[in-house]
């Protein structure tokens, strides 16, 4: 498990201030897992719906399979909250599915999130949590992210959409997802030492944040440069704003070659969208992988709670 901190500080903040973009806050889903609302009778039955975001990451899984893993958010505003014993507890479930069209196979798990605090709060506050399933690669793969209120019946969103499950069994030099989390937390979405509180891309604050990626087929001993690349997305092209920082180092693999990095952003992204990309170059062979990631940085000074997810089930 590497770590390191990228200290992209006060150069960050002056190439890129007064370039943010106010977009839409509402927007429900980030555009990597960008979904549409489909039909299903949990839903369809609903009196009031309850827009959530979220996004998916996948990373290389347990004999072949690949693990996928859902960052969702909902704000507190879409939630009602509840007086018990002189606090206010929010509550909703949560149902992640994965269903191969091809191979006629489902693989799921159905999740309760609850938290009391002393007071209410914020309308704006945002609870996040994460959920994972284990399912085979393919290319006919649907995913569905259902959110329930659970204090009220019938009070629910879904979003649905195809979404191709990436096969890392290969051997050449290849990337997982990047994932995103705020900094700081104990608790959270761990995984080969690492623990992140994740968040979905759609949905970033303004501060410092966590990076975590898996390099895979990079043999112990090789060296390797990573270079990390921040550019803002606007209506001028071009990439001469775009924020780069490179460091190497010797891989320190674990057997079947995997790297796991967890690197910390030192500096707050002024409000707008970016495209961040991570390019990973083994000096030994020469492969090069890379993968790309757009966020969104909204602020959020309301501020955010990271609830775990208790399950209520999980199979296939």
């Amino acid at each position: 498990m590497l770590r390191g901190l990228i200290p992209i500080l006060w150069m960050l903040a002056a190439t890129l201030a007064g370039n943010g973009s106010d977009s839409d806050p509402h927007r429900a889903v980030s555009e990597a897992a960008s979904a549409r609302a489909v039909a299903d009778p949990a839903v369809l039955a609903s009196p009031a719906s309850l827009p959530f975001f979220y996004d998916l990451y996948t990373f290389r899984g347990d004999r072949g399979g690949t693990t996928v893993v859902a960052a969702v958010a909902v704000p507190v505003r879409r939630l009602r909250a509840e007086r018990v014993d002189r606090r206010v507890r929010y509550r909703f479930d949560l149902r992640f599915v994965l269903a191969d069209t091809a191979r006629l196979e489902v693989f799921h798990t159905e999740d309760s999130v609850f938290v009391s605090m002393p007071r209410a709060l914020a309308r704006q506050h945002l609870l996040h949590t994460f959920v994972e399933v284990e399912a085979p690669p393919s290319k006919a793969t649907l995913q569905r992210v259902v959110v329930t209120d659970a204090t009220r019946p019938g009070v629910g969103q879904l979003y649905s959409t195809p979404f191709p499950i990436p096969d890392y069994s290969g051997t050449e030099l290849m990337l997982s997802d990047i994932a995103f989390g705020l900094p700081g937390s104990e608790t959270g979405w761990t995984r080969r030492g690492a623990t992140l509180a994740l968040l979905p891309t759609s949905q970033f604050p303004e501060s410092s944040f966590d990076v975590y990626y898996e390099i895979y087929n990079l043999p112990s001993g090789n060296n390797y440069e990573t270079e990390f690349a921040f550019q803002p997305i606007d209506d001028s092209g071009g990439d001469e704003r775009a924020v780069r920082a490179l460091f190497s180092g010797e891989s320190e693999a674990d057997e079947d070659g995997s790297v796991a990095e967890l690197r910390r952003v030192a500096s707050a992204l002024p409000k707008g969208r970016y495209l961040f990309t991570v390019t990973v170059r083994d000096l030994v062979s020469r492969q090069t992988a890379v993968r790309s990631r757009t966020i969104d940085v909204r602020g959020w000074r309301s501020g955010t709670t990271l609830v775990t997810a208790m399950p209520r089930g999980i199979g296939r």
